[in-house]
């Protein structure tokens, strides 16, 4: 299956679509591109959709300006509905904020004009590369279900996907049993969650940060630090091998305001479990929802009971949850935010750390947007 899915992939020549009212910039990138691409072209949003809806297209790289909309607001529709197809924008009006607007809302890549040419195909080949592997990974994981029932089931089907992954992504590396604390499967991890789901890839980064912040600040060991940020980053590993709706549930789990979605924990530590990560990152993902009261899951743990990584952990996805500006749901301030997991104390969270935790974040507020959604443990040049 691994080298049918990567000869299907390595054959096949790429389009890209090129989105800009402007005849000058539209026909500079079209000449730069079509010794290398298929090459499509839109001077307008309904344009680029025409296109989208009836032609098969990788990249994009889309205007900022367009005549009949913002291409920002046609990018969040390209995202939702052509999830898939990857985006670079291109602009010459370009300004920090707009660029990471671009990039929160699921952009690859972003230029300013007048533009590099060598930088140019060099981000369009990365953003390839970075398609590639996910729509390798994406396939992977629609064609092994319940890859996790068995650990020596599990343990094969790791092999495979490193291998796949390798050939895709030209690692040259060979899939090991030992990891160095799960250091090389960095970025085969960060792909497998932006494959299920960059919204899924953005909060573990986001939370892998938070818990980083707050870790940083109590008498942790250098071991424990690196299993902290490591197993904050794969919390919601198990989200992977459940159904799309599930993200979705947790969050409202996280929020009180549904019920739990019991799975995910129990089948992330069935993944990682043949990986030999440090104890600490499996007890992470097997014990983040559990709360200092015992009315959490998947045990019921309570108190000291629950391991000190997990109770950190639990409390940077709630702040997360509560804090992140995703679609259709509305989000708290951080001052809110605070007030709201401080009145937890003593129930859902352990009471020591809430004080800790909402002081360190109120303390790095100015910076927290653009760092968390920009961090992750991988520090790929391609994410």
């Amino acid at each position: 299956m691994t080298t049918a899915i990567t000869q299907d992939i390595t054959k096949y020549k790429p389009t890209v679509l090129v989105v800009d009212d402007e005849a000058g910039p539209r026909d500079a990138l079209k000449v730069i591109l079509r010794p290398f691409f298929n090459i499509q072209a839109a001077e307008s949003a309904s344009a680029a959709l025409d296109v989208l809806n009836n032609q098969q297209v990788d990249l994009i790289t889309l205007d900022q300006r367009l005549p009949d909309r913002q291409g920002i607001d046609l990018l969040q529709e390209i995202k939702h509905d052509h999830s898939n197809v990857e985006v670079i924008i291109i602009t010459g009006y370009g300004s920090l904020k707009s660029a990471m607007d671009g990039i929160r809302h699921g952009a690859a890549g972003y230029l300013l004009k007048p533009f590099n040419v060598t930088e140019l195909v060099t981000l369009v080949n990365q953003t390839l590369a970075k398609k590639q592997r996910l729509d390798f990974l994406r396939t992977f994981i629609h064609s092994s279900p319940g890859w996790w029932d068995k650990e020596n089931e599990c343990r094969e089907t790791w092999s495979r996907l490193q291998a796949g992954y390798g050939v895709i992504g030209k690692s040259g590396s060979e899939p090991s049993a030992s990891m160095k604390e799960g250091m090389e499967l960095l970025p085969l991890f960060s792909d497998l969650l932006e494959a299920k789901d960059r919204h899924l890839l953005n909060h573990c980064s986001r939370v892998s940060f938070y818990a980083t912040l707050l870790g940083n600040r109590i008498n942790l060991s250098s071991n424990e630090q690196k299993s902290l940020a490591l197993g904050a980053f794969l919390h919601d590993i198990g989200q992977i091998a459940l159904d799309n709706d599930h993200f979705a549930q947790d969050a409202m789990t996280a929020l009180g305001t549904s019920g739990p979605s019991l799975q995910h924990t129990e089948v992330g530590a069935k993944l990682v479990a043949p990986l030999g990560l440090p104890a600490e990152v499996g007890q992470i993902i097997s014990y983040h929802h559990e709360r200092w009261d015992g009315s959490g899951y998947p045990h019921g743990l309570s108190g000291e009971g629950i391991p000190l990584l997990a109770r950190i952990v639990s409390l940077a996805q709630t702040f997360d949850h509560l804090t992140a500006d995703l679609p259709d749901r509305d989000s708290l301030a951080i001052e809110d935010a605070c007030m709201f997991m401080t009145a937890q104390a003593g129930r859902a969270f352990a009471p020591t750390l809430i004080p800790v935790f909402t002081q360190v974040v109120q303390e790095c507020k100015a910076s927290l947007p653009a760092m968390a959604i920009a961090s992750s443990p991988s520090q790929r040049s391609d994410h």
